[in-house]
């Protein structure tokens, strides 16, 4: 299974799948209304997805950016198997239609999603 992240590390990566790279501060300050924290809290949190390997950090003009470098489908399929297991207590794959309408999918990651639910590896246990 992919790494799962937090919910706040989840936050970080949304922003980043959507527009990247951004340095520490153009990240904290699009993530902040949902994440209600201090800069200082994005930045332990991005040191910490660094180790994780779930971010790269590189410079570029002199300031630092950070990339995403979990997949986003991949990430989202492990999310939402994790929560359908250990939150619903879902053993089957879990319908595709519950990100329908999602302003983070498009319509060709929505059915990579669905094939990944489908295809989990304990999907058919």
């Amino acid at each position: 299974m992919s790494a799962i992240p937090s919910v706040s590390e989840l936050s970080l990566l949304k922003v980043l799948w959507k527009d990247q790279p951004l340095s520490a501060r153009e990240l904290h300050e699009r993530a902040v209304a949902e994440l209600d924290w201090s800069f200082s809290s994005t930045r332990k949190t991005l040191e910490r997805m660094l180790d994780k390997q779930m971010l790269s950090q590189d410079a570029q003009h002199g300031v630092q950016v950070y990339r995403a470098q979990l997949d986003k489908v991949t990430t989202l399929a492990a999310f939402a198997r994790d929560f359908g297991r250990r939150v619903m207590e879902i053993d089957a794959p879990l319908p595709v239609n519950m990100f329908t309408g999602s302003k983070l999918v498009d319509q060709q990651e929505l059915a990579e999603l669905e094939q990944m639910l489908q295809d989990w590896p304990d999907a058919k246990e």
